[in-house]
């Protein structure tokens, strides 16, 4: 009975219990939990790939348990592996729901269960690597505080293999790679993320080349000011770009700039009409990518694109901006340095939710813009050598 549980995993032990002792027939192949965003994914893909060769199975042995908002996407970036999407925020509250996910996953009967997420739910990674009843159960040290240790503490006795990937912060990249390291006793290097994709024109008219801004964000303070976007938009499109905007219907701009920018011509309006395999076939065509700190600015520079990021200091480090090792020609990231990073994005210093943080809105548009050309540049050049 162990002490320091939150109400709810009390909630959710009988159903869980219940899942993880039915019945199962021989065992086989290994199950990979990635219960995180797409940014997240991005970034474990290419690590991914070492997967069979560093615990003895076949790709087609190797199932993902991965999360719904990426599923569209998964047949061509996941080729050659099985992909099961769940609904993680459904799995993290309604019992029965959660139940016939753990059922599915136990009756998937892995010779090997493997999460190497440093940053996850122990409630809905770590019970899932638990309710498969693999007899091998590799995980990674997760970060875990006050709230979380007792449930970190119960989990990671029940695993067979926890990896140190590192201390706090370290980015995603050299995670993996430490983690690969540690499993297969080999020197295992981080590399730049990379997706293979599809070849197909974005849906709206060809034109002038366009440069993508992405100014929305799940967390309001990562949104560098609308105001600043659309500063850089008017200098883009006085040298002749096109401006395609992006995000979810949710992350539409304040209205009255956004009424105002969207009126100009070269303006291409995508907000809430584009498909996520519609969303990446417009990243790899832009001559550009614009973006704060959020899924599809790893998605951007993992296509190839020229791409600069918008980047607070709440994890400085641990997602962006890339280390060097992990860090491609094509990406670069802009901040304001202050003394308060790495708060976990627990800042003191806004006045309302809704407001960027100060380390966001610090970022300059010249700090942009220059970028923003540095990584065309350098595109540019890297293309014409590899003709």
């Amino acid at each position: 009975m162990p002490a320091g549980m939150r109400r709810r995993w009390w909630l959710f032990r009988p159903f869980d219990l219940l899942a993880r002792l039915w019945p199962t027939g021989r065992k086989g192949g290994l199950l990979v939990v990635r219960m995180d965003g797409i940014g997240d994914m991005v970034l474990f893909r290419a690590a991914l790939d070492k997967y069979a060769d560093a615990f003895g199975v076949n790709p087609g042995g190797i199932t993902v348990l991965g999360c719904r908002s990426w599923e569209p996407i998964v047949a061509e970036l996941f080729a050659g592996y099985r992909v099961i999407a769940i609904d993680e925020h459904a799995y993290a509250r309604r019992p029965f729901y959660r139940f016939k996910i753990n059922l599915m996953v136990r009756r998937l009967a892995p010779a090997v269960a493997v999460c190497d997420s440093y940053f996850r739910r122990a409630l809905m990674a770590d019970s899932l690597i638990w309710a498969s009843g693999a007899d091998r159960k590799v995980v990674s040290v997760p970060y875990a505080n006050e709230a979380t240790r007792a449930e970190y503490t119960w989990y990671m006795s029940q695993v067979d293999d926890a990896v140190d990937t590192g201390p706090y912060p370290s980015h995603e990249c050299e995670r993996h790679a430490r983690f690969l390291s540690v499993v297969t006793g080999e020197n295992i290097r981080a590399a730049p993320p990379s997706l293979e994709w599809r070849d197909r024109s974005p849906n709206f008219e060809s034109g002038a080349p366009y440069i993508v801004l992405n100014p929305g964000s799940n967390e309001y303070g990562r949104r560098w000011p609308f105001d600043s976007y659309a500063t850089v938009a008017r200098q883009l499109m006085a040298r002749g770009f096109r401006i395609a905007v992006i995000g979810s219907a949710s992350e539409s701009p304040p209205a009255k700039t956004w009424d105002s920018l969207r009126a100009e011509a070269a303006i291409i309006d995508l907000i809430g009409v584009t498909s996520l395999p519609e969303l990446l076939d417009v990243l790899k065509g832009a001559a550009g990518v614009i973006t704060n700190d959020t899924g599809p600015a790893h998605l951007a520079i993992a296509l190839g694109a020229p791409t600069v990021v918008i980047v607070g200091g709440g994890h400085f480090g641990s997602f962006v901006p890339y280390p060097a090792i992990a860090l491609p020609s094509n990406a670069r990231f802009v901040w304001k340095h202050m003394d308060c990073y790495h708060c976990f994005w627990r800042c003191h210093l806004r006045t309302s939710d809704f407001d960027s943080f100060p380390c966001v809105a610090g970022v300059t548009e010249n700090q942009v813009i220059e970028a923003l050309y540095s990584a065309i540049d350098a595109s540019f050049t890297l293309a014409s050598v590899a003709k």
